[in-house]
């Protein structure tokens, strides 16, 4: 039996991480990976787990802290900001989706019940994919994505009453009322009461517990909150998520919002990936296939009407057509809840299995598609709306305009804080300038007091080619995003070769790259505070200014050679993965019996393994660059520059051959 269960652990981690990875280096959300690979492994595929009580209610815990991060994130002075879009806009959504639902499924026969469960499901959208897309888009703050966050915020509220509803439902006549009142009454007098005194006592038990400066004892506090305010819901006739998203609620009106934010991450990520991966389990590929018609006559009226109904509601608050559109095709997808929802309604066989899986096949390919959606929103906007057409040529011809006006100007790509202090000081030396934004709210706040910014995707060919690149001085590309700076110097390099570009980055690992692709001069942000830090230490410690600035000279001049990689420890064991894939600097001692004694560096030829030997230390005397003729001997320390894998394998190559 331990065997067996030890068995089910390992396939499921074994799919998640192939799945994981897989999804990642295709850009798409994890979530879908975990669907696709819950539909492989499951009972009605290949057949490695089985559908037991014990991986559902396992799978239950993801939806747990999924609820928890929810409730931390809720802001009741965000909710204020934004109450127009979420209880005017959100609130319509949902009461006319689930209105329009539940009047289908009468009209097909399927009763009131089953037509409230099915119209839960179908007022949910996708806040994972959704506010990814639009954060890789950089468009969270623009009027569509306000608008879709704040729709999707309200649905994350809904979640709240339709989990108290769905169980009322599976009684009958009088009693389901009964039942529904009754948990209603619960609900409203345990969250006043938690509500009321929860946030005292949390604080409080915080406060104790962060005096103690273990992360040990603070990570068992958010989980036993967690975990026992579900617990106490779940005592209380409610949803064990119900408790958790009150827990999330508490903890969010205290200082320690965030490091409980980040402590919490890994489990609820770890948890709602295997919840994904029972979803997917209980998907029958047989019956999808049998019923294939029928699925993608759900799929497709689901993705329609919903996103007609959104269309119009969004033109109803007041919003132009292209907004509209944007929202529609953002929000017309099935949502992670909405597998919540279905779960819960499968437990209490509110639907028949055969209408469970059509249902369940139909949102689990809209979430696949919504990605795809969201990429190619600009053209269908474009296709069908001519005022978006109209907003672009004013932009690009505002843009025209002004660039006009100005000779051997500067183009900065990226009004943020770095475009903005550097647009200071070019103003300073009475150099023109045009800058570049995708944010309206900032181009808009900025233009009103006087500078010269407009809206424009420097990305883009059309853009440049009307910021007056032709007769510009330089281009600076003032935002830390490698892809699109290569857009960028690929569109310099076909119109302008010979214009000089200066590019923003992190840290000193795409500079190769960026210098490859055309880029004049590249300033790694992390790198270049480092020189500030060596600078103002070596003035205080009495270095003559002239040997200070050369030093900075050399340094620059080598392309930072000096400064590439760095030892990792302890405390960068946070560090993401796109950071842990960075080059880094590792140190290997050499013994009497490692395989490089004797031999040369050139000899080793540990470049096949992209890995450099930035230094060899000899008795105490430090050789920076060896030449490749360097041989190696016994005690000697070889500090070498390369990524994770390939120091991995000079190590090998150096101590045994």
């Amino acid at each position: 039996m331990h065997h067996e269960s030890l068995s089910i652990a390992l396939i499921l981690l074994g799919s998640g991480v192939l799945v994981v990875a897989l999804f990642r280096r295709l850009n798409l959300p994890p979530m879908l990976g975990y669907l696709l690979g819950g539909i492989l492994i499951g009972p009605h595929a290949l057949g490695f787990v089985p559908d037991e009580d014990g991986t559902r209610y396992l799978a239950e815990f993801g939806v747990v802290f999924l609820m928890f991060s929810i409730g931390l994130e809720f802001s009741l002075p965000q909710l204020i900001s934004m109450r127009r879009i979420v209880f005017g806009f959100g609130l319509m959504q949902v009461l006319v989706t689930m209105a329009l639902t539940v009047l289908l499924c009468l009209l097909a026969g399927l009763g009131l019940q089953g037509g409230l469960v099915l119209g839960g499901i179908a007022a949910m959208s996708s806040t994972a994919i959704v506010s990814k897309m639009l954060s890789d888009r950089l468009e969270l703050h623009s009027s569509h994505g306000r608008q879709i966050m704040g729709v999707a915020l309200f649905q994350d509220l809904a979640v709240v009453p339709l989990l108290i509803m769905i169980p009322a439902l599976a009684m009958t006549g009088e009693q389901a009322l009964l039942m529904l009142g009754y948990a209603t009454v619960k609900a409203m007098v345990l969250l006043a009461f938690l509500l009321f005194f929860g946030q005292r006592v949390m604080r409080w038990v915080f406060n104790l517990v962060a005096s103690q400066k273990s992360s040990e004892l603070f990570v068992l506090t958010v989980l036993l909150v967690t975990l026992g305010l579900a617990w106490l819901t779940g005592r209380a006739g409610l949803s064990l998520a119900l408790g958790a998203f009150i827990a999330g609620i508490l903890i969010s009106e205290t200082e320690y919002r965030y490091q409980v934010e980040d402590y919490i991450k890994p489990f609820r990520d770890v948890l709602l990936g295997l919840f994904f991966v029972t979803i997917g389990m209980m998907l029958d590929l047989s019956t999808v296939l049998r019923d294939f018609l029928w699925v993608m006559a759900v799929l497709a009226l689901s993705l329609l009407i919903k996103g007609g109904l959104i269309f119009g509601l969004s033109r109803l608050f007041g919003n132009d057509k292209s907004v509209s559109i944007r929202s529609a095709l953002a929000l017309s997808s099935a949502g992670e809840f909405g597998f919540v929802l279905l779960s819960l309604a499968k437990g209490l066989n509110l639907l028949t299995p055969e209408l469970l899986q059509v249902v369940l096949a139909a949102m689990v390919l809209s979430m696949l598609v919504a990605p795809f959606i969201l990429m190619h929103s600009n053209r269908i906007v474009l296709y069908f709306s001519e005022t978006e057409w109209m907003q672009r040529a004013m932009a690009l011809t505002e843009l025209s305009v002004k660039s006009m006006a100005v000779q051997g100007h500067v183009i900065i790509c990226g009004y943020g804080r770095s475009g903005q202090n550097l647009a200071r000081f070019l103003a300073q030396e009475s150099i023109p300038l045009i800058a570049l934004d995708i944010d309206p709210q900032r181009v808009r706040q900025a233009a009103a007091a006087g500078e010269s910014v407009v809206f424009g995707d420097a990305a883009r060919h059309e853009v440049l080619v009307s910021a007056g690149i032709a007769r510009a001085a330089g281009l600076v590309v003032s935002f830390a995003d490698v892809p699109a700076a290569l857009k960028i110097l690929s569109h310099v390099r076909s119109i302008r070769p010979d214009l000089p570009v200066v590019v923003r980055t992190i840290d000193e690992s795409d500079i190769d790259r960026l210098k490859e692709a055309g880029a004049a001069e590249i300033v790694p942000e992390l790198v270049e505070g480092s020189l500030m830090l060596a600078t103002h230490a070596m003035l205080l410690l009495g270095v003559p200014l002239s040997h200070v600035l050369r030093r900075l000279r050399d340094v620059r001049s080598e392309r930072y050679q000096l400064m590439r990689g760095f030892f990792r420890g302890v405390t960068d064991e946070n560090a993401d993965v796109e950071d842990d894939r960075q080059p880094r600097l590792y140190s290997i001692l050499l013994d009497d019996g490692a395989a490089a004694v004797g031999k040369s560096i050139g000899e080793l030829n540990l470049g096949k393994f992209g890995v450099e030997v930035t230094a060899v230390r000899r008795r105490n005397i430090k050789g920076v660059n060896p030449a490749k003729d360097v041989v190696l001997e016994a005690a000697d320390v070889v500090v070498l520059l390369g990524s994770p894998e390939g120091l991995a394998a000079a190590e090998i190559r150096l101590l045994q051959g």
